[in-house]
């Protein structure tokens, strides 16, 4: 079992910025991936940000591309996406996500989320 608390979240205007944290606890050497996703009011849960664990590498969605940015401390089990030039439609709830080397494509350990509220 991998356990993960988020922090971080807040109210930003337009183009401030915030920085998530993700602490992981528990099972952590199986980790394989850790990722963001967000729930946007009267939407479905979407994929942000991931980043592998052991190699570093990560991915975005398309509409965060160059504004956010995912990192890792492995020392630290911790994960963190600073957000810059936020803007209204980045209003959600942000979760972080982990995948375990025996399940790597499967999202299987969640945090409670993050509100995160960007005012125009």
């Amino acid at each position: 079992q991998v356990q993960l608390v988020e922090s971080g979240g807040g109210l930003v205007q337009a183009g401030g910025s915030l920085r998530l944290s993700c602490a992981a606890s528990g099972r952590t050497f199986e980790m394989y991936a850790m990722a963001w996703f967000r729930q946007r009011p009267g939407k479905e849960r979407e994929f942000v940000a991931r980043i592998w664990w052991s190699r570093g590498s990560t991915s975005y969605v398309d509409s965060v591309k160059g504004r956010f940015t995912i990192s890792r401390d492995n020392a630290k089990n911790t994960n963190s996406l600073q957000m810059n030039s936020l803007k209204p439609e980045d209003t959600a709830v942000y979760y972080c996500a982990a995948s375990v080397v025996s399940k790597p494509a499967s999202w299987d350990y969640w945090g409670q989320g993050t509100q995160v509220t960007v005012s125009s």
